[in-house]
C-alpha cells in the first residue's frame, strides 16, 4: 500500500482538551483531529462503527510535541501518513487535488477550538517529532494584582504578587545550555530528561496601543490598547521538552521572583537534578506552544536519525 506522508499545521485553545495525546473516554486534541479524519476517509461511520472499506487504514498522527491537558498552541506541527488511494478518494466531486480536498473536509468537522493553519504533502524525510530543531514556548504571567483583560483569561496566570525579573533572569540564565532537567521534569519511558535550552528570558511587554501610533494621531484621541500590553511573559527555546518541564520552570523562577527562593537554590537544581515537591508543575493556562522550527528540506531525514539518538551530557 502506497502511503503519502502529510504535514498539518495547527493551532488551537487547550482548555477544553485532555492534552494532546489521544485517551480512552476524554477528549483530546489528537483524538478530535483523529475522529474528523476517519469519517472523512470513511475509516469510520459517524455512528462510530468502523467500515468495512477495502483499504484498512486508521488515521494516526505524529506530533512535534505533546502538550499537557490545558496547554495551548498558536502553532502546533503533526504528520499523517495516508494511502495514496484514500486522499485520491477525498476529493470526491472536488475539481481540486486530494490534499486540498482534505485540507477543506477536515477544516469544516474539526471543532472552533483547533483551527487548522495548513495541510500539504510533506518533504522527503520529514518527521514533526524527529526532525525538528526546536520549540519556543511562552508563558504569560499577570503580575502584581493588575487586573487582568477578561478575554486573555484562559491564557494568563493572575498572581498577586510583584515579581523581580532581574532576578528571574539570573535564574533562567542558569537553564541555557545542555543541561539534565531531571528535577524540572519526568522523562518518558526509556528516555532522558537531558535537553538544550538555546534561549530562556523573562520580559515585560510595554504598555503600547494597537497600532503603534501616538493617540493624538486618531481622529478621536484614542487608540485600543494591544491585549499583552503590561504582561509579564517567560520565552523559552529549546530543541526538544520533557514533560512538565517549562511549567516547572516557570514555577520555580516566580518562587525566586517572589522572594521565596534564591538563584543559587535554582542554580543547585539545575546542577543536581533531582526531582522532588518543591519543583513541581505551575498552572497550564498561561503555557502556549507558539512555534516548531525545521531545518531546510534537504536535511530533515539527518536531523531525524540524529535526534533519535540516547542523549547524554
Amino acid at each position: 500500500m502506497s502511503l503519502v506522508r502529510l504535514r498539518m499545521d495547527l493551532a488551537y485553545d487547550g482548555g477544553g482538551f485532555h492534552g494532546w495525546a489521544r485517551q480512552p473516554g476524554l477528549r483530546t486534541v489528537q483524538g478530535c483531529i483523529e475522529h474528523a479524519l476517519s469519517l472523512i476517509t470513511g475509516a469510520r461511520k459517524s455512528d462510530g462503527e468502523v467500515s468495512h472499506s477495502q483499504v484498512v487504514w486508521e488515521p494516526r498522527l505524529v506530533v512535534a510535541g505533546r502538550t499537557d491537558t490545558g496547554v495551548h498552541a498558536s502553532h502546533q506541527v503533526a504528520h499523517l501518513d495516508i494511502p495514496e488511494v484514500v486522499l485520491e478518494a477525498c476529493r470526491g466531486h472536488m475539481g481540486v487535488d486530494g490534499v486540498l480536498a482534505l485540507e477543506r473536509r477536515l477544516r469544516h468537522l474539526l471543532p472552533a477550538d483547533i483551527v487548522l493553519l495548513g495541510l500539504r504533502a510533506a518533504p522527503m524525510g520529514f518527521d514533526a517529532r524527529f526532525s525538528a530543531l526546536e520549540r519556543t514556548y511562552l508563558y504569560r504571567v499577570s503580575q502584581g494584582g493588575r487586573p487582568g483583560d477578561p478575554r486573555m483569561r484562559g491564557y494568563v496566570l493572575d498572581l498577586e504578587g510583584s515579581l523581580d525579573l532581574e532576578a528571574m533572569n539570573e535564574a533562567a540564565g542558569e537553564c541555557i545550555g545542555l543541561h539534565d532537567f531531571g528535577s524540572f521534569a519526568r522523562p518518558n519511558p526509556g528516555g532522558t530528561t537531558i535537553r538544550k535550552v538555546k534561549a530562556a528570558h523573562w520580559d515585560l511587554v510595554p504598555t503600547v496601543n494597537l497600532f503603534g501610533v501616538e493617540p493624538e494621531q486618531s481622529a478621536v484621541g484614542y487608540l485600543p490598547p494591544f491585549m499583552e500590553s503590561g504582561l509579564t511573559v517567560f520565552r523559552i527555546v529549546a530543541d526538544a521538552f520533557a514533560h512538565n518541564m517549562v511549567r516547572s520552570l516557570v514555577a520555580a523562577c516566580i518562587q525566586v521572583g517572589l522572594g521565596r527562593r534564591s538563584v543559587q537554590w535554582f542554580a543547585d537544581k539545575i546542577a543536581h537534578p533531582l526531582r522532588e515537591g518543591s519543583t513541581g508543575p505551575i498552572a497550564a493556562r498561561g503555557l502556549t506552544l507558539e512555534q516548531v522550527a525545521y531545518p531546510p528540506d534537504d536535511q530533515l531525514a539527518e536531523r531525524a536519525q540524529a535526534i533519535r539518538a540516547r542523549r547524554t551530557l
